[in-house]
């Protein structure tokens, strides 16, 4: 578990920010021990000085969202003209990963969206503009309506967690964990979802072997008008279809 000192470092931007939304602060594996995951302010630490951690970096210093209408850039994979992470958080197919959010606003609700993506070579090297993801779990509604329960209620009463098993069986290798909230508070007009992507870098141990299905790029998950994307949050409603590909099965 992260220390009292890691906790407040990453609760200080919220001071300056006060309408912050999120991102993956840290990650454990199998409830050990704390690995850091990105901080949006790492932008404005002098050259040198930023920690190398597995999760991307992006330009994403508002605690920014990417919009509908980017849904067809690469801002779409790991969010902001984002640059990889440099090192890996190390696990095995079957373990747990719990992800960490700095913080979460409760009027942001929306579904939880994990996929992998193989690297060809090192994930420290990769653009995430080449990169092909598999969806490997989804969560949403969960009931009511106007606006409901959501899975996003989950990770806030979690202390701001989310757990992501790796796929059982999964080949070992090098790949790229994409997490992403949609908030959907907005989502009832055109270009008013807002998308929340998060990439860490994953090294999968283990005897698996499994491969990865081929996937696709970041930029054919979603369309502005997909029901998911363009979706009514506060009115009556008995579904919601989660947006994307379909999950693989393994």
């Amino acid at each position: 578990m992260p220390s009292f000192s890691t906790l407040a470092a990453v609760s200080l931007p919220l001071v300056r920010l006060v309408s912050a939304h999120g991102y993956v602060a840290g990650i454990t594996v199998n409830g050990g021990s704390w690995v850091e995951g990105s901080n949006p302010n790492w932008f404005y630490q002098p050259e040198g000085d930023v920690p190398e951690t597995p999760g991307w970096q992006a330009e994403n210093q508002d605690n920014g969202f990417v919009a509908p209408d980017s849904f067809a850039t690469a801002d779409i994979a790991c969010h902001k003209s984002a640059t990889p992470g440099q090192t890996y958080v190390e696990a095995a197919s079957g373990d747990t990963l719990t992800l960490y959010w700095n913080t979460w606003p409760d009027s942001h609700k929306g579904p939880i969206i994990n996929y992998l993506a193989k690297c060809s070579g090192e994930c420290t090297s990769a653009s995430a503009g080449d990169l092909s993801f598999t969806k490997v779990s989804e969560g949403a509604w969960l009931s009511g309506s106007d606006p409901g329960d959501w899975v996003t209620d989950t990770l806030i009463a979690q202390n701001f967690t989310s757990d992501f098993e790796v796929p059982s069986g999964l080949a070992p290798g090098n790949y790229v964990l994409r997490h992403e909230i949609i908030a959907l508070h907005s989502a009832g007009s055109e270009n008013g979802a807002q998308a929340y992507p998060q990439c860490i870098n994953l090294k999968v141990g283990g005897s698996g072997s499994t491969s990865l299905p081929a996937g696709v790029p970041a930029t054919e998950f979603y369309t502005p008008t997909d029901p998911g994307i363009l979706f009514s949050l506060y009115s009556a409603f008995d579904s919601y279809e989660i947006p994307g590909p379909e999950v693989w099965s393994g």
